[in-house]
């Protein structure tokens, strides 16, 4: 990831990517299944992050390629007697509500929209100008990003954590 993110900096352009974020020990039963969704809230601070253009949790955008009985996250007794889910595909929530297993959920971040390289573009009079930046900016905001999205994330579950304490 270094050396790419370097070499992209070399030509003065910027790159995206995605932060993988997973939630281990998380209670069953936090959320609620209409409004509340433990998915909304946490889609909804992710997506507050500066960048972020996208957000799927589970088998995400991956689960359209499948049909139903492939992915249907069915129940079964672990080797002590525990019910789990049998293969996660949900990244522990079902229906808007933690069930147990390891919440796993991905954040797509846009590239830098500042580039050192140069461009063309227009001003308000509609004149062709030519854009150039200077100044230090970074060419890929991943590496920032990782922390800010692992307490976004615990700060949302924190919070249902509270909802949820009696």
């Amino acid at each position: 990831m270094i050396e790419l993110i370097q070499q992209i900096k070399s030509k003065g352009d910027t790159i995206g990517g995605v932060v993988t974020c997973i939630c281990q020990k998380i209670p069953v039963g936090l959320g609620n299944p209409v409004f509340g969704k433990l998915s909304a809230a946490l889609s909804n601070a992710m997506m507050s992050i500066n960048a972020t253009k996208g957000f799927d949790y589970g088998m995400g955008f991956n689960g359209i390629h499948k049909n139903g009985s492939e992915v249907n996250d069915l129940f079964c007794l672990d080797k002590k007697k525990n019910i789990i889910a049998k293969n996660n595909y949900s990244g522990g929530i079902q229906g808007g509500i933690s069930n147990g297993e390891d919440i796993y959920f991905r954040v797509a971040f846009k590239p830098v929209a500042t580039l050192l390289k140069e461009q063309f573009s227009i001003n308000k009079h509609g004149e062709k100008i030519l854009l150039k930046i200077k100044g230090r900016h970074d060419p890929c905001v991943l590496p920032r990003a990782v922390p800010i999205v692992e307490s976004m994330a615990a700060i949302t579950i924190l919070d249902y954590l509270l909802l949820n304490y009696k």
